[in-house]
């Protein structure tokens, strides 16, 4: 079994700042990419920001230049620091990565969420 656990959510006024954390574990094989997604009320899931194995990153356009993902492959986390944060960044925040536990496929597993607040 893998598990993913988010923390570090919670609420913060506009301009401010939270840090998420993400920590992996179970039968780990190997982890391909990871990421952080978001889900506001009436809205689809998107992807935040995905960084791979090798530290490739990848954002979207609507945080670019405030959110910074990063992993520690040896602890198998993922983190987001999330900065000059805004009202339209609540959303309940998920922890997504591509685990193969036994050496050969590829599975994507998501964290159970955690909420992350801005208020104006």
């Amino acid at each position: 079994q893998v598990q993913l656990v988010e923390s570090g959510g919670g609420l913060v006024q506009a301009g401010g700042s939270l840090r998420l954390s993400c920590v992996v574990s179970g039968r780990i094989f190997s982890i391909n990419t990871m990421g952080w997604y978001r889900q506001a009320p009436g809205l689809q899931r998107e992807l935040v920001a995905d960084i791979t194995s090798g530290g490739n990153t990848n954002y979207a356009d609507s945080v670019k230049g405030r959110f910074t993902i990063s992993r520690d492959n040896a602890k198998n986390m993922v983190y987001l620091q999330m900065n000059s944060l805004k009202p339209e960044d609540s959303a309940v925040y998920y922890c997504n990565a591509d685990i193969s536990s036994f050496g050969n496929r590829y599975f994507k597993y998501w964290g159970q969420g955690t909420q992350v607040t801005v208020s104006s």
